[in-house]
């Protein structure tokens, strides 16, 4: 196995992913590898200083960078070519790596994986899973960002691949699927969510359990919510964004006059932060690509780009790409 790894992607590369990186190596066999994307001279001085001397570190010299910044077409996969992102995609698809990772641009991601690597036969547009910690367990959140306007039946394939994601990966025997909408009942919602029900409904494998507000995400009453990638990644961002605050208010208030009482807590509070942090999942795979990439959080840190490549190793040792691919393949079970 060959894991792919954008050295420069994210806001602390390249020090914590390369550091994250010689914490991944646990989760690699002896004769698996790890592809480190970047300016070589620079990626190698990085690793001859933390003493990463392993010799399943490979290097893969890139001449050029993708910013956060950059257009994901026309300055990402047209006018840099030889950047880290579009250099991962291209070995994809040459079968030279198993799986990609970058912390980097997300847009300039997905494109350079659509157009390089392609999609499995019957999926149309990829999309982005996260998995995101509540107090019943991890749910299973698509799209939070590939694809801010799809159309009813990309939502009907995301929910046939997240429903083979939560059985496998999330060990839900029969996972629950709510549609992301502004009320509960049947006549609430766009076009795009009543369509995209209606697809999803009729297919009897699925258990579908109906619409769903926000506040439903942390309710516990649904394993999977489909949603476009705009209403997503805004539900993304928003939860990350309380999460931390949250945190915050709790420890200050704790520590207020009284230093003992803070440390006491210290420990509990910390303990509840892992289980609620991103950083414990690693990153969002990308759905319905013709091999396993992840997506990090731009500000990806050391243990989040490990638990990164714990993810892909899994995702390609149970070869779960052909799993999506018997599901889409599969004729649907129509409900009569």
């Amino acid at each position: 196995m060959r894991v792919a790894v954008d050295a420069m992607g994210g806001d602390h590369a390249p020090l914590e992913i390369i550091q994250g990186a010689a914490g991944g190596l646990r989760f690699l066999q002896p004769d698996d590898e790890l592809l480190l994307y970047g300016p070589q001279d620079r990626v190698a001085a990085e690793c001859a200083a933390i003493g990463l001397t392993d010799p399943r570190v490979k290097f893969r010299h890139c001449t050029q960078v993708i910013e956060m910044n950059d257009h994901p077409v026309t300055d990402a996969l047209r006018q840099k070519r030889d950047s880290t992102i579009v250099r991962m995609a291209v070995d994809a698809s040459k079968k030279e790596a198993d799986a990609v990772i970058t912390a980097g641009n997300t847009g300039a991601f997905v494109a350079a994986c659509q157009l390089r690597i392609g999609v499995i036969n019957g999926v149309s547009r990829l999309g982005i899973a996260v998995v995101m910690p509540t107090f019943h367990g991890p749910v299973l959140i698509c799209d939070v960002g590939a694809n801010p306007t799809p159309k009813p039946h990309h939502l009907y394939e995301y929910a046939r691949m997240c429903d083979v994601y939560a059985r496998r990966i999330l060990e839900k025997d029969s996972p629950r699927i709510a549609m992301i909408s502004i009320g509960e009942e049947d006549v609430k919602g766009t076009s795009l969510i009543k369509e995209a029900r209606a697809l999803i409904k009729q297919d009897r494998r699925l258990h579908l359990v109906g619409n769903a507000e926000g506040r439903d995400v942390f309710s516990g009453s649904a394993d999977i919510f489909i949603c476009d990638g705009f209403v997503g990644n805004v539900i993304l961002k928003l939860t990350e964004s309380v999460a931390e605050g949250l945190f915050k208010t709790i420890t200050r208030e704790l520590a207020g006059d009284d230093p003992q009482l803070a440390s006491r807590f210290e420990p509990v509070v910390a303990r509840i932060w892992k289980k609620h942090d991103f950083a414990e999942y690693g990153g969002a795979p990308l759905l319905g690509l013709n091999s396993v990439g992840i997506i990090c959080h731009g500000r990806s840190d050391r243990r989040a780009i490990s638990n990164a490549i714990r993810v892909a190793v899994e995702q390609v040792r149970i070869n779960l790409n052909h799993q999506f691919a018997e599901q889409i393949a599969a004729t649907p079970e129509y409900a009569t």
